[in-house]
């Protein structure tokens, strides 16, 4: 068996930090929603507040990863990472939802924007989403739990940019229609990018191999040991995130070749 392990940086202060200020801002965003009696800004609050929600499934995969295997759950608690990264992809697919039925509905009752105090509050919103997204940006590549966390806070960065375009062009244009169509556009390139998300989450809960794993390329390499003239039973699959397991089993005619086999296969998989 050949796992890989990301974990050596530690991401729990990063989601701390994700956590707390998307928590400040959505107290913000509502209370200034509440004083402008603005329905966008508190709608945008309640979507914020399912940004924590996010986070805090995504810290809770990535915390029960780290925790040793137990008699009753031997290969560890790994695959919370995955089921972490479906739930986020399933609340950014119901946000996105969201944004399209609030932005349909704008376009048959228009509804004019307080500009100015939602330029300001959106910016807040860049300012938070975007300084989130970076803390998770070094993780994106190789963890698609970290990815999930990545992908929903950009996502929210995106958003609110586009809220600051529309409340920007609303002030200098009054064209009522801008806000839910900017609202579209950005409902689109977040479906775009959580659609990837969803399918490797959904392909890795089933012990799909791996993306990042060409399953061909591995069994080239074994069965061309010298040492070894078949390969049977070869399966690849995802313990976690970030972990890849193998098994195989490998016929070998002059009997086992040692330790020192084993350590260079597996650290010439590993690699």
């Amino acid at each position: 068996m050949n796992h890989t392990h990301h974990h050596a940086e530690s991401y729990d202060r990063a989601f701390a930090a994700g956590i707390v200020l998307n928590v400040l801002f959505v107290m913000v965003e509502a209370g200034y929603g509440w004083v402008a009696d603005s329905l966008a800004l508190l709608s945008d609050a309640g979507h914020n507040l399912s940004d924590v929600l996010g986070l805090l499934l995504a810290w809770g995969g990535y915390y029960l990863a780290r925790l040793r295997p137990s008699r009753s759950h031997t290969y560890g608690f790994g695959r919370a990472t995955i089921m972490a990264a479906m739930f986020n992809a399933l609340l950014l697919l119901v946000a996105v939802g969201g944004i399209a039925w609030e932005a349909f509905d704008r376009f048959a009752h228009p509804v004019a924007i307080e500009g100015m105090t939602v330029i300001v509050v959106a910016a807040i919103g860049v300012l938070v989403n975007g300084v989130t997204a970076w803390l998770f940006m070094s993780g994106n590549h190789h963890d698609l739990n970290l990815r999930g966390a990545f992908l929903h806070m950009a996502a929210d960065a995106l958003v609110s940019v586009g809220v600051v375009a529309a409340g920007a062009m609303f002030l200098w244009t009054g064209w009522y229609w801008l806000d839910p169509l900017i609202s579209l556009i950005i409902a689109l390139v977040i479906l775009i990018g959580t659609w990837g998300l969803l399918r490797q989450a959904l392909h890795l809960s089933l012990d799909g191999v791996p993306l990042s794993v060409e399953l061909e390329q591995v069994r080239d390499y074994l069965s061309g040991l010298p040492e070894v003239s078949a390969v049977h039973d070869l399966h690849v699959w995802a313990m976690s995130t970030s972990e890849v397991a193998l098994t195989a089993h490998l016929v070998m005619p002059n009997g086992h070749a040692g330790d020192e086999f084993l350590c260079r296969v597996t650290q010439a998989l590993h690699e």
